[in-house]
């Protein structure tokens, strides 16, 4: 059995970006990347951390813009339009969950698409869908960087997707059964009739329904690839900090039917924020005049 660790993948991108963000620096580019973070939601404050941690490592500019969970919707449209004229910031997102008095598809809207470097605005998602992506979803992503890292086939293999969000599971499966990856590609969902048979037939089991534990062996077939994207807290009394995280996957019990799997936490997450300084990287040359 093969452990999917995203630190082993992640060094290997972390080396390449290195190198163009050195190339930008040259040319007199520092990338910049804005976070908009609305509110007190701890998981949210926990990804931004980790996003301009990992920024500042890299030698990217990282601006974050933390506001009031009362903000406006004026306001907080007022905000985004300041980041995108801003010629310092390549990159711009607003962390979602947003507030329920906020409109988040309008806001997904009013970004750039130059600078859309979570790749949610309508014109990126569709030139993805055509097959000729300017950013790609983090997530996704961080997914095909792992398979193709650990050399994973693809082609022609059966893939189950649980989850049908356009943060995961929908963009993933254009991206897996786009041509020249040419994965058969099932995506599942809350209405799926028998979705543990379904399951059991994929070659590769991709979990993203945010439900933890919920995928068990019944629903794994024997010497499959299990990519686990799911993270959430369970409460355990025997940790020091009164709770565990887990994945969608019950880890334990599937181990003995998998050929690879990726750990929670340390798997796709830790890829997940280095494809977004990978696009915030591509905004940045994007912007440059022509040679």
């Amino acid at each position: 059995m093969k452990m999917l660790k995203g630190k082993d993948v992640g060094e290997a991108i972390e080396n390449r970006l290195e190198e163009e963000i050195a190339n930008l620096r040259e040319r007199g580019v520092i990338p910049g990347l804005a976070v908009i973070l609305v509110g007190e939601n701890p998981e949210s404050q926990t990804y931004v951390g980790r996003k301009a941690k990992t920024a500042e490592r890299l030698g990217l500019r990282s601006l974050d813009r933390h506001l009031p969970a009362e903000i406006t919707q004026d306001t907080l449209e007022g905000v985004v339009a300041e980041l995108n004229a801003d010629p310092e910031v390549h990159g711009v997102l607003c962390q979602l969950p947003l507030p329920d008095h906020l409109d988040e598809s309008s806001i997904t809207l009013l970004i750039d698409p130059a600078k859309d470097v979570d790749c949610f605005h309508p014109y990126n998602f569709g030139l993805m869908a055509q097959g000729t992506p300017h950013f790609l979803p983090c997530t996704p992503a961080g997914i095909m960087a792992m398979l193709g890292h650990y050399e994973i086939p693809v082609s022609g293999r059966s893939v189950v997707i649980l989850g049908r969000s356009n943060i995961v599971g929908r963009p993933l499966s254009l991206l897996l059964s786009a041509k020249g990856v040419d994965a058969t590609v099932t995506v599942c969902h809350s209405r799926t009739p028998e979705l543990p048979r379904v399951a059991a037939q994929a070659d590769i089991l991709v979990a993203a329904i945010g439900r933890p534990e919920w995928v068990g062996p019944d629903m794994v077939k024997e010497g499959a690839v299990v990519i686990d994207v799911g993270i959430s807290r369970v409460d355990d009394p025997s940790r020091p900090r009164g709770y565990r995280l887990c994945g969608d996957v019950d880890y334990e019990a599937v181990i003995p039917k998998v050929s690879a799997i990726t750990p929670v936490p340390g798997g796709v997450g830790p890829l997940t924020v280095l494809m977004l300084m990978q696009n915030t990287l591509r905004a940045a040359r994007a912007s440059l005049p022509p040679a």
